[in-house]
């Protein structure tokens, strides 16, 4: 048997990685790296700010756009998972493209994954920031302190100490991670629950402001009324179900590290689908899709569709409905610094960055520099962006979808190159290890290109434009454009990474 097709078939039964970093190794079980899965996806925030815009491109075929999304973020887990079972590492998408297309695609890998967290890390502590404050305004019946959320200066403070908060909590490491995420999940899934059962209790008593019957047509994507808007539907989600590859990222800190995270990634992916269907569906049921009062299609509600339909599908219980989505957002910070501090530990290991962010916590066997790190990148994001422009920070959060495509795509994509001499050498290896990531790798390099062609549109996002093109675009490819200047300026002063003398291609 060859050497790569010994490491293809994930034959050292010692479970090492490709180079020990010093995490804590057996730290999570399935059940804990699906929870933290879960948990970055944040099902309740994403759900609240992706209902509205979604029905308001496809309608009624919600349920449907949600099945597309599902196809290729299934395809390129189950492509992520091979990877993992051959080469557990915590660089995931930066170590396997690396290994696969050399160290110029493997760390722009790298840097698409890193950036797309780093902003959302922002986005999220923000969106936490403003449900905290409804939320003591609800609690204490005062509306003036829900607008204190508008207070500048007020809420730059209060989103630092949520991102402070997080950022400690991950640096002490997988076990207090875990411990936190228990207890916050399990809360935003009941509420979720709750709001569903309570909006078919509505439907059925007659009580549900446009009662509308759940027809099969809702589940034809061929339905749709134009491939414009079945683009920027998928587009929106795929963005709803990003975040399941933190499972990945802590592989060399699971238990059984070349099996439970792939597995873990594939069970995180189905359980959301299952979550996202039974919501939409309570969703329309109780609303319908009009343009007027509680309709799902009126703009006004399209920011925020749970604030606005919680009071009357929950009642007096509709106070838990924005802890679970402050919670959810607040569990998501936390568990997303997972994944940009595990990547940028394994550049710093493999010296594609400075040696500064290889080091881990000798107390707590966790990325110490890379945590520190990527919570003042996410600060300083949040900051720049929010005191310059709002608009700005909200068209980045729409190109993440571009950077979300980027990496998935170059990482799916590098399993069917990785795999190439095998893949034809049994049935299932053709279909995980080939065919399998190819068709969600396209899938998602087409939307890639997609999203940047109409993002170039002034009136794509918030409707600004920098020069006659729209923001979207322009911050979308200048994130990605810096990660080029920035990885030209490690080439030259780490030249070994980039000549492959450190973590050397194929096999």
């Amino acid at each position: 048997m060859s050497t790569r097709a010994a490491a293809a078939k994930g034959a050292d039964a010692s479970y090492k990685t490709l180079s020990e970093k010093g995490l804590k190794a057996g730290s999570v079980g399935l059940i804990g790296a699906v929870v933290i899965g879960v948990s970055c996806i944040a099902p309740a925030y994403t759900l609240t700010a992706a209902l509205g815009p979604t029905v308001s491109e496809v309608g009624v075929h919600l349920p449907a756009i949600f099945l597309v999304g599902f196809i290729p973020m299934l395809l390129v887990a189950l492509g992520y998972r091979e990877l993992n079972n051959s080469m557990p590492d915590a660089g995931t998408s930066f170590t396997w493209a690396t290994r696969a297309f050399g160290p110029w695609i493997g760390w722009m890998g790298g840097w698409g994954l890193i950036a797309a967290t780093i902003i959302v890390l922002s986005n999220l502590a923000a969106v936490a920031v403003d449900f905290f404050y409804l939320m003591l305004s609800q609690l204490f019946g005062n509306p003036e302190l829900a607008e204190l959320t508008t207070n500048l200066p007020l809420n730059i403070a209060t989103t630092l100490v949520f991102i402070s908060l997080a950022c400690w909590i991950s640096y002490r490491g997988m076990e207090t991670t875990k411990g936190v995420q228990y207890v916050l999940v399990g809360f935003q899934l009941l509420v979720l629950g709750w709001f569903a059962v309570s909006a078919f209790l509505h439907v059925a008593n007659g009580s549900a402001f446009d009662a509308t019957a759940i027809s099969p047509d809702w589940f034809n994507p061929f339905a749709v009324d134009s491939f414009s808007s079945f683009a920027a539907g998928v587009s929106l989600s795929i963005f709803i179900y990003w975040g399941w590859d933190v499972t990945l990222t802590m592989n060399e800190e699971t238990k059984n590290p070349d099996k439970t995270p792939g597995r873990a990634a594939t069970v995180t992916v189905v359980v959301i689908m299952a979550i996202y269907m039974m919501a939409a569906l309570a969703t329309l049921s109780f609303a319908g899709v009009g343009e007027t009062g509680l309709g799902t299609g009126n703009p006004d509600n399209q920011s925020s569709i749970f604030a606005v339909l919680s009071g009357p599908v929950m009642g007096p219980f509709a106070i838990l409905m924005s802890l679970a989505i402050l919670s959810s957002s607040a569990a998501s910070l936390q568990s997303t610094f997972v994944s940009p501090a595990r990547t940028l530990l394994s550049m710093g290991h493999y010296k594609a960055l400075p040696r500064t962010f290889g080091r881990v916590s000798p107390a707590f066997k966790s990325p110490s520099y890379a945590t520190i790190a990527a919570a003042i990148a996410a600060a300083a994001f949040y900051v720049i962006t929010r005191t310059t422009s709002e608009n700005a920070l909200w068209d980045t959060i729409t190109a993440l979808g571009m950077m979300i495509c980027f990496y998935y795509g170059i990482t799916a994509l590098a399993c069917v190159w990785f795999f190439r001499s095998v893949a034809f050498s049994s049935a299932r290896a053709f279909f995980f290890k080939f065919l399998a990531p190819l068709l969600g790798g396209v899938i998602l390099l087409v939307m890639f290109f997609k999203t940047a062609y109409d993002s170039m549109d002034p009136e794509y996002g918030s409707g600004s434009s920098v020069g006659g093109v729209g923001m979207v675009f322009v911050l979308g490819m200048g994130v990605i454009l810096l990660g080029v200047v920035v990885m030209l300026v490690m080439a030259r002063v780490r030249p070994e990474f980039f000549k492959g003398q450190v973590l050397a291609r194929g096999l």
